[in-house]
């Protein structure tokens, strides 16, 4: 079954990255988001790419949304031409928000936020607590590691098979979406060989 994604946040990198590719990818998901009238939420600023892929929704006729704490605004962060922002205290406060106003979520490359973003989102979806896709863009193998990674944590008894493959990692941004909208949440417990799981 596919569903409609309305609203999709993303997680990035508020830096470029090396590559001139990573802003290319920023720049391609932002306009496929405004093409299939899926509006945008991420954190708000204009730095690195997630400045990128906002400019690309909204030079697009998209819709993009900005959830940014107080923090960032007051150092003057805030992008000036989103539809519309919403300020929160922290970053806590910040994912919640996100998640709350997303139907999916997708990580571009990105640090250490990006990546404990996406991981979060993924464990709520794990832990049944939401049943939304979360999917990574994979630019340049930059993903092929975290794939390795949740490999290596099955083979080991740490992760269900069925919890490695719900996060859908994929080169391709119409097919991440076209995998994002047709994903089912897996129907298993997170627990591996307990009593009562």
């Amino acid at each position: 079954m596919t569903a409609k994604l309305e609203c999709v946040a993303v997680f990035c990198g508020s830096n470029f990255g090396v590559a001139p590719a990573y802003r290319e990818a920023a720049e391609a998901l932002g306009t496929l988001f405004a093409r299939r009238e899926i509006t945008l939420v991420y954190g708000g600023t204009t730095k690195g790419l997630m400045g990128v892929v906002a400019d690309a929704v909204l030079a697009s006729g998209g819709s993009a949304v900005g959830v940014i704490t107080r923090r960032l605004l007051e150092r003057g962060h805030l992008h000036p031409g989103l539809t519309r922002h919403e300020v929160v205290s922290d970053m806590r406060a910040r994912k919640a928000c996100m998640a709350e106003m997303a139907d999916a979520f997708i990580a571009l490359p990105g640090g250490l936020g990006t990546l404990e973003e996406l991981f979060e989102a993924a464990t709520l979806t794990q832990l049944g607590d939401h049943d939304k896709a979360c999917g990574a863009l994979d630019v340049l193998d930059f993903y092929r590691p975290l794939r390795a990674m949740l490999e290596t944590a099955t083979t080991e008894g740490f992760l269900k098979a069925e919890h490695r493959d719900m996060l859908l990692i994929e080169p391709d941004p119409a097919r991440l979406l076209d995998g994002l909208a047709a994903w089912s949440p897996p129907n298993v417990t997170k627990w591996i060989g307990q009593p009562g799981s």
